[in-house]
């Protein structure tokens, strides 16, 4: 029996030409990227450009993405590495690594209607003088609604507010550009896009306050 597979928003294969450039940087760029010595040097080379690329995927500066395990890690930084003890405003309509996250903390949960969109100004009624960090996902998962993400960040930045959205759905299938949305935070993955499992990252716009949840190494 022939069977064929539609299920891409939950994860796609790796796409041939992602392989091929992978390939020689397992057997070829084995350096360690933080090493001063040739080895290392090449695959910091490597690592930048992979960073620059990703960050013209989204429209922000390399200096701005930060490489994670993949969406949940992305999304788990945004959220306790932003509120900081504060309290988290986001949606019943996002992934778990949001929803998880922000059950975690002091959170308020704003509702949405019956086609998933979330009305901004129920986002601005939910704020609070200790809210740190608002996030709402940018393109669903399940339904394909797309968030009204530039009109929730103003508010965010009236408010002086961190806004993070988690964009996992959308880099790769819709034009993204992090500045026209005016997010502080932005969370991708790359495996809902033809790259392997265990790839993400997270933008985080220059002079965002963020705490990291691990220390050690280097960038």
């Amino acid at each position: 029996m022939q069977r064929y597979y539609f299920d891409h928003n939950a994860t796609t294969p790796v796409a041939p030409e992602v392989l091929e450039a992978m390939l020689p940087m397992m057997t070829e760029v084995y350096g360690n990227a933080s090493s001063i010595h040739h080895f290392g040097q090449v695959a910091r080379q490597k690592l930048d450009a992979a960073r620059a690329q990703v960050a013209v995927l989204i429209g922000a500066d390399p200096q701005e993405i930060v490489f994670t395990s993949g969406g949940t890690e992305a999304d788990n930084l945004a959220i306790f590495g932003a509120i900081a003890g504060g309290h988290v405003v986001t949606t019943a309509f996002e992934h778990p690594a949001v929803l998880a996250a922000a059950q975690a903390r002091d959170h308020t949960i704003v509702p949405v209607d019956s086609r998933g969109l979330v009305d901004p100004d129920g986002i601005r009624r939910a704020l609070r003088a200790e809210t740190k960090v608002i996030s709402v996902m940018h393109a669903n998962n399940e339904l394909g609604t797309i968030q009204p993400i530039a009109d929730i960040a103003r508010i965010a930045a009236e408010a002086g507010i961190a806004m993070h959205s988690d964009g996992v759905q959308a880099a790769g299938k819709i034009t993204v550009n992090v500045r026209e949305l005016g997010v502080s935070l932005y969370s991708i993955s790359g495996h809902k896009v033809g790259a392997p499992k265990g790839i993400g990252a997270l933008y985080v716009r220059k002079g965002t306050a963020i705490q990291p949840m691990m220390y050690g190494g280097r960038p």
